[in-house]
């Protein structure tokens, strides 16, 4: 959803009459009223007084209108329209833009001014247009802003555009080019003398970095931004509000970094230098939210008295009506559902009895939302008050007054559907779902729950493009709606529909986390379904919810399958943890089958007999959460490891391909490799020979140590469609797409460096990548979620398999499994790429030296088995 334009929307010069167009003489009284009335709303407006705003600018365009000042009217009309987009009236908003440009004389000549208005217009036409979901209108709009900006010399608006203009392209889905925009609006900031524009553009630059996610940048940006601004500071103090709104937003990113210590002094010094009271109070509440979050109370308590007071010096307004709800969030959080209080209020009255205490706790916070949602209001904002109702709903629902928080949350949503406000109906339709599963109103909670999956669904890309300081929070607000919808549909005995719903979610939800990961909404699931393209796999969603690991079986041509254990959450992921812990050669087997025997009778023995009696061959995974950590193939039952049964393959359920056998005719690989240390990682000496031998088995180009560049691997995917990519190299996954990487003689190769090398290759449809093999990589120690970066290198290298580990193994046994995978592929024909897994896993398990799991189960086959 967009938010409130940018303070330089509003911030262009106001030039006196053009001469030269016609306008009408009146007397300098009339004029000055007329423009006191625009600078009286620039202010209602920047104080988030959007009503009080659009009020006084209809009178300056009725007023501009009626002195004949068409240039007048149609700035007026301008800001009018900035007014009604605020407030949610986007069309009104789109008739009013429209009316104020076609007041602008068709010219190639244009004055100044006009340009000026002109410019403020199309850029303005441009948010309106992204907001109506007309992107391809709104990126060709702000194209014309720019040249307008241009024009007249506007260096500040000109970057403006540049920006939105990536914010379109990333809606559009082409991120590569909205990249490319920020690096040349960046390209031509840093040739500028350090001037306040300057610092104002690296600024703007920083923020937009913040919301696409790329951290490491924004943080230099801002960095630089702050540094100019703290120059130009000494020579004049006027640049220390600039001072203040910089460190405020270096601590959003230092704190979207999780370099916890370091944004909490940044918002400390935000409130020292602020001299706006507004900026005072957001950083003091996000220095709070931060605190809270990592559950600093003792710091937190000390920050409420001086919040408090500086939220009384606040004048009413938009931003005055977030930060008081955002404040009641943060002391409910910090009452921990408010029974276990650990926050105290300042002025409260004083009392032994703990249970007046938090009596009185919860009424002022009460207290604080209804007066939020009082001068909203007053306001006539009907999108700030959907958001104070609605969280004051949440204080009744914590409560458990459960009928006051559903008729609340149900007002907040009716408002913020009228408003077409999706950011706002979808957390409170959640809250909704929740409050009504307490009443016993299962299938209105399961409705609820389905709209908030909807919206969220709709919302992709404001999901993970938006501000760090308005985004969702993935972890918080998305994946736990998906899970508890999840649950709702597989109580009692579900229905085949119910099934049938639970398995897309999980698919959806799956999505969701990788286009999290790479902060894209970059992936398009295919319409294909999973369990139809073999006849002999079953595919396997095992769900992990608050109190049971759920698995729902496809088998083909059958109905779904589903059985669950009823545990503790907690005891689920002990259980994952200390089997991981035991897959290392260091514990006893006793300790290993006992805990792998263990998830076995869970996540596939209550199945069994069906898979017999479906004649299964192939497993197919797709794992959730910390069970991506885990490889399936060591699964005991007692007397076998589940590999030694079944070909198993993984896939996120996102680009399922027709499974089929390698053609030997185009069977040729790239093959690349370190053997010698590089960038801090150790040598791999087997790697000589594990290429060499590769070599002997399949036809191969191969780039060796110094030769294995990230340009020589682009140069030669370039020049021959290779259908097999083996890189034989260190390399990480991690739950973040910065941390996941290859190895390579001159750097590393980050995830997304790698999509986009072989994006010329992905687009080969004639010879497509069919399997790229990661040889030497491991997931990242510590990080349960680690195994998603495999997922995502996965899916978006573009090939229709990638075969991984998940730990490093000794090199030697990885070298040996890969001349058994590339000979079974090889040398038997129609044998699938699952077989040919199982086949070298096997081999190596019979081996008395490599028969324990950690040499053969980390091999994983991810996509197309």
């Amino acid at each position: 959803m967009l938010r409130s334009p940018k303070r330089e929307a509003l911030a262009q010069k106001n030039s006196g009459l053009v001469s030269n167009l016609p306008v009408r003489i009146h007397s300098y009284s009339q004029l000055a009223k007329t423009s006191t009335l625009l600078e009286s709303g620039k202010a209602f407006f920047a104080a988030g007084k959007f009503r009080e705003a659009a009020r006084v600018w209809q009178q300056a365009s009725v007023s501009y209108s009626e002195q004949g000042n068409s240039l007048g009217q149609a700035r007026s009309l301008n800001y009018l329209s900035l007014a009604y987009l605020n407030l949610g009236e986007w069309e009104q908003a789109q008739r009013t833009i429209s009316q104020s440009l076609s007041l602008l004389p068709i010219s190639d000549n244009l004055p100044e001014e006009g340009a000026e208005i002109l410019a403020e217009g199309l850029n303005t036409q441009g948010n309106i247009q992204l907001a109506l979901g007309q992107t391809a209108r709104a990126l060709d709009t702000w194209k014309q802003a720019a040249i307008a900006y241009e024009s007249v010399g506007d260096i500040t608006g000109r970057l403006g555009s540049q920006i939105n203009q990536a914010r379109a392209l990333q809606s559009l889905g082409n991120y590569r080019r909205s990249q490319k925009l920020l690096e040349q609006a960046l390209a031509q900031l840093q040739s500028q003398p350090n001037t306040a524009i300057k610092a104002t553009g690296l600024g703007m630059l920083g923020v937009a970095l913040q919301a696409v996610g790329d951290l490491t940048q924004s943080r230099e940006l801002l960095e630089q931004s702050l540094a100019i601004t703290q120059q130009l500071e000494v020579k004049n103090p006027v640049f220390g509000r600039d001072t203040s709104a910089t460190l405020l937003s270096l601590g959003n990113t230092l704190a979207a970094l999780q370099e916890t210590e370091a944004a909490l002094k940044r918002y400390q010094q935000a409130t020292t230098v602020a001299t706006n009271p507004l900026t005072r109070t957001q950083a003091l509440l996000n220095h709070l939210n931060l605190l809270v979050k990592t559950q600093q109370w003792k710091e937190a308590q000390t920050l409420l008295p001086q919040i408090q007071s500086n939220l009384l010096s606040l004048s009413p307004s938009r931003a005055s009506v977030y930060a008081q709800v955002n404040f009641a969030a943060n002391l409910m959080k910090m009452g921990r559902s408010i029974q276990n209080s650990k926050f105290k209020i300042q002025n409260s009255q004083t009392t032994n009895n703990k249970k007046q205490t938090t009596k009185n706790k919860q009424q002022f916070i009460a207290q604080l939302l209804a007066k939020a949602v009082q001068e909203a209001r007053t306001l006539e904002d009907p999108q700030a008050e959907a958001y104070a109702l609605g969280q004051l709903g949440h204080l009744y629902e914590l409560t458990t007054q459960w009928q006051e928080a559903k008729e609340l949350t149900e007002q907040a949503i009716i408002i913020a559907q009228r408003i077409k406000a999706a950011d706002i109906v979808a957390p409170w339709q959640w809250q909704l779902g929740r409050v009504l599963k307490q009443q016993g109103r299962i299938n209105e909670a399961v409705e609820a729950y389905s709209i908030a999956v909807a919206t969220l669904q709709s919302l992709r890309q404001e999901l993970v493009t938006s501000n760090p300081e308005l985004q969702f929070s993935f972890t918080e607000s998305v994946e736990p709606v998906y899970r508890e919808l999840v649950a709702l549909l597989l109580q009692s005995n579900p229905s085949q529909a119910n099934l049938k719903q639970a398995r897309e979610l999980i698919e959806a939800l799956q999505l969701a986390e990788l286009e999290n990961f790479f902060r894209q909404a970059c992936l398009q699931p295919l319409p294909q379904v999973i369990d139809e393209v073999d006849l002999q796999a079953a595919v396997v969603y095992p769900i992990i919810l608050p109190d049971r690991l759920a698995v729902i079986v496809s088998r083909p041509g059958k109905p779904l399958f589903h059985y669950e254990t009823k545990l503790p959450q907690a005891q689920i992921e002990n259980a994952i943890d200390q089997l991981r812990l035991y897959l290392s050669p260091h514990f006893f087997d006793e300790d290993l089958l006992r805990e792998s025997q263990k998830l076995y009778d869970w996540l596939i023995k209550p199945a069994e007999a069906e898979l017999v009696a479906n004649d299964i061959e192939t497993l197919v995974f797709v794992l959730d959460g910390s069970l991506r950590s885990l490889p399936m193939a060591a699964l005991h039952d007692g007397e076998q490891y589940l590999i030694e049964k079944y070909s198993i393959a993984l896939t996120p359920g996102l680009q399922l391909l027709e499974p089929q056998p390698l053609k030997l005719e185009e069977f040729k690989a790239l093959t690349a490799g370190l053997s010698e240390p590089r960038q801090g990682f150790s040598a791999l000496p087997a790697v000589e020979e594990e290429v060499n031998q590769i070599a002997s088995e399949v036809p191969s180009a191969i780039l060796l140590n110094s030769e294995f560049t990230s340009e020589q691997l682009r140069t030669e995917i370039s020049s021959v469609p290779f259908p097999v990519i083996h890189l034989a190299t260190h390399g990480q996954f991690s739950s973040k797409a910065q941390e996941t990487f290859l190895v390579t003689w001159d750097g590393n190769l980050k995830v997304e460096d790698l999509a986009q090398l072989l994006q010329t290759r992905k687009q080969d449809i004639t010879n497509p990548l069919e399997l790229l093999v990661l040889s030497a990589c491991q997931t990242a120690t510590g990080d349960k979620m680690a195994a998603l970066g495999l997922a995502g290198l996965a899916v978006r290298s573009g090939a229709r398999s990638t075969l991984a580990t998940l730990w490093q193994v000794n090199d030697e046994s990885t070298a040996e499994f890969m001349v058994e995978f590339y000979s079974s592929l090889t040398q038997q024909s129609g044998i699938t790429k699952a077989e040919a897994l199982r086949t070298a896993q096997i081999k190596l398990l019979e081996q008395p030296q490599y028969q324990h799991p950690f040499y053969w189960a980390p091999f994983v086959l991810v996509g197309n088995w």
